[in-house]
């Protein structure tokens, strides 16, 4: 590389940004002593070609213009300063630094000794960053802004979901491509989901222990680049990441579907003060990291070694500077914050109304989009369900854990598993938000899969090389009668059944509903509960579908169809459950067996394992866009987790003169049946139903 030299260039933006002429190099480092951008010919490159000293520093911010420079430009740093663990500093200018800002990275991590030992050069071995200038042309693509009431989310990793998808171009499959190719789309489509929630994509790397046993970090939580798609799931190399994932993007969007990126913003990929020093940790180490007391080590909210200051407003600056990009540059629509309770965490205790929240609220940009949390972190207090303020949604532990025991026969506060069907109006309705505050979920990434739920009563992690001692022990999962696959045709009905009743339960409860991808048709891990090291078959998603499992799929479809063309599925408000506007018809009601309304008695009462769910279609009391009254059909919902069957009594309010049976968990074929009002309904062991009201009146019950 010829021979170059850096003018003093601007402090803002942070990062490498090319301006037609050149390249300003901005990075911000409170603590250091001088910054060396170091330029490397290739990404193979062992050593770099050239050390430019960033001379000019403004507010902390260490910057140069290198006249000339183009996109496809190699870099890291060199940080100098002082290695005084007891003061919390570990500037170490024998370590290239990733830039925290970089678009797009040129090359991967190798773990070698380059990396570990304290005295060794990495530049052979260190992540590099890429400077790039995007061309791509987003052709009219504009924010599909789906309300929040309307939508169905879909949790899916970009690998796993096509790697053995036979119908999208091998070369295509597990990558960014792959998730936007008509095959993957169709069934988003046919499915009836809304929008993907991607696993992190942000650049990770993976943990030294994991590559040492030859395996990898599957999930992604272990991220070093907050700005950059991770290239491994682009099918045109590092080179082609950005533009790919912008037309994935712009693909999705274009067949209605949103796009809501899965972001580890808690902690990095350099652990504790035995990990890596690839980015932050040598950049300045005081200003990004929480340390402890001793200020050798760090606070742990998260269980991988670190956690980020959100106390520093550079820290903070970071995080909004990325969630920014990904909306205005990639075009995202929202983010799901992984152990979102570490973000709050100003001091030490769970601080709902923090910085971090501030910032956020009164953002343009960040306020319009989704907005998820994983309202839990390691920390003392982390349990945040249902404390977090207007503007998010939460991932909802308490209707994962009460569904799960309900329907494993458990029993349990059946006014609670009342109050997760209604949306959670306890967690919610506090703080003036609404039942879309709850983000439904029964399974997820990290825990058993929907099949494995109902046929396991233990995990079996035994191939992640751990010795089963990692994951989860308490699943409240239950294997019907055998532990894994049998040839046993009742217990092979019954967990069907099961997965019927969890599916069933799920979609028509309010709220909004997560599927883990892959439990439309049942897919199984084996029993293992923690797939985070597995990219292999174990964790990706196997398209040839048994018999039933393409029965279970049309299941899925019809269930998710019944709740998008039944708006008492999906209110925006929380049920009333009382007379409306003066008149006697309530909006919901609760109905024990023999037909009669529960009573404050009943609801003591301690366990139980059936209860009817009456909803009125035609008092809603909601509008729609154009201020018309929103109506709909009334249904009974029937649930009975215990071993024997149940009469029920069709009786108390929606008035009809007739009802129809449209879901019956107990059949894979609902047979036509029709009931008369007060009739006695034969509610099957283990069984989940629906039934719609014909010719509703607005009578007052007999």
């Amino acid at each position: 590389m010829k021979a170059v030299s850096l003018s003093p260039g601007q402090p803002s933006p942070l990062g490498a940004t090319f301006d037609g002429e050149g390249i300003n190099f901005a990075l911000f480092s409170e603590n250091a002593e001088k910054v060396e951008l170091c330029l490397f010919d290739s990404p193979g490159a062992q050593v770099e070609s050239q050390r430019l000293e960033l001379r000019e520093r403004t507010n902390h911010i260490w910057h140069g213009y290198l006249p000339g420079a183009q996109p496809g430009l190699i870099y890291g740093y060199r940080v100098h300063g002082p290695f005084a663990p007891a003061a919390g500093h570990r500037f170490n200018a024998r370590k290239v630094l990733c830039d925290p800002y970089a678009r797009s990275v040129a090359r991967d991590l190798k773990w070698s000794k380059a990396v570990s030992d304290f005295d060794e050069d990495s530049a052979s071995a260190a992540p590099l960053a890429r400077v790039i200038s995007s061309t791509f042309e987003w052709r009219g693509d504009y924010p599909l802004r789906t309300p929040w009431h309307e939508t169905i989310i879909y949790e899916v990793h970009v690998k796993g979901f096509t790697q053995l998808h036979p119908d999208v171009l091998p070369k295509l499959r597990g990558t960014y491509a792959g998730l936007a190719s008509p095959a993957a789309i169709e069934h988003l489509q046919k499915l009836g989901v809304t929008a993907v929630e991607l696993l992190p994509v942000h650049y990770h790397i993976d943990e030294r222990f994991l590559a040492e046993q030859g395996r990898v970090n599957y999930w992604g939580y272990n991220t070093l680049g907050f700005f950059a798609p991770d290239p491994r799931y682009s099918s045109s190399g590092f080179d082609g990441a950005v533009d790919e994932f912008k037309e994935m993007v712009r693909r999705l969007h274009l067949a209605g579907i949103e796009v809501i990126l899965d972001v580890v913003y808690n902690h990095t990929a350099e652990g504790g003060e035995h990990g890596p020093t690839l980015s932050l940790k040598g950049i300045d180490n005081t200003s990004y990291y929480r340390l402890a007391g001793n200020r050798a080590q760090y606070v742990d909210f998260t269980g991988c070694g670190n956690s980020l200051n959100m106390a520093h407003p550079h820290t903070l600056k970071l995080i909004m500077d990325s969630l920014r990009y990904w909306v205005t540059e990639i075009h995202v629509d929202g983010f799901r914050f992984d152990l979102a309770s570490a973000l709050a965490r100003e001091l030490w205790e769970v601080d709902r109304l923090g910085a971090f929240f501030d910032i956020i609220h009164q953002d343009p940009v960040l306020s319009e989009v989704k907005l998820i949390a994983e309202p839990w972190d390691l920390g003392p207090n982390g349990y945040q369900v249902g404390n977090f303020p207007v503007l998010w949604s939460e991932w909802n532990g308490k209707y994962r854990d009460c569904v799960r025991c309900f329907w494993k026969g458990q029993g349990g506060s059946i006014g609670e598993l009342a109050s997760r069907l209604a949306g959670s109006s306890d967690l919610y309705s506090h703080n003036g938000r609404r039942p879309s505050a709850s983000i439904n979920f029964i399974t997820a990434h990290d825990g058993f899969t929907l099949r494995d739920l109902v046929s396991y009563n233990s995990k079996h992690n035994e191939a992640n090389g751990e010795g089963n001692r990692d994951g989860c022990d308490y699943n409240d999962s239950w294997n019907c009668g055998a532990e894994g696959p049998t040839d046993n045709p009742a217990i092979n009905a019954l967990r069907a059944q099961q997965l019927r009743n969890f599916l069933a339960t799920l979609f028509l409860s309010q709220g909004v509903p997560m599927l883990l991808a892959g439990d439309e048709f049942g897919r199984t891990q084996h029993g293992n509960n923690n797939a985070y090291c597995q990219d292999s078959p174990l964790a990706w998603i196997d398209w040839n579908l048994s018999k039933e499992q393409q029965a279970l799929l049309e299941f899925t479809t019809e269930i998710i169809r019944l709740r998008k063309c039944q708006p008492v599925f999906r209110r925006r408000r929380f049920f009333q459950g009382r007379p409306i506007r003066g008149k006697e018809i309530k909006d919901l009601y609760w109905v024990k067996p023999n037909g009669e309304e529960m009573s404050a008695a009943d609801w003591n009462a301690g366990h139980a394992l059936t209860l009817g769910l009456g909803l009125i279609g035609d008092q809603i009391d909601e509008v729609d866009t154009q201020g018309e009254p929103i109506t709909g059909d009334g249904f009974i919902l029937l649930l009975n987790a215990s071993g024997e069957p149940v009469s029920f009594r069709l009786g108390a309010r929606p008035h009809a003169v007739q009802w129809h049976c449209i879901i019956d968990t107990a059949f894979e074929d609902v047979p036509p049946r029709i009931f008369e009002h007060r009739a006695l309904f034969l509610l099957q062991p283990h069984c989940f139903v629906v039934l719609r009201a014909e010719l509703l009146t607005a009578s007052v019950a007999e």
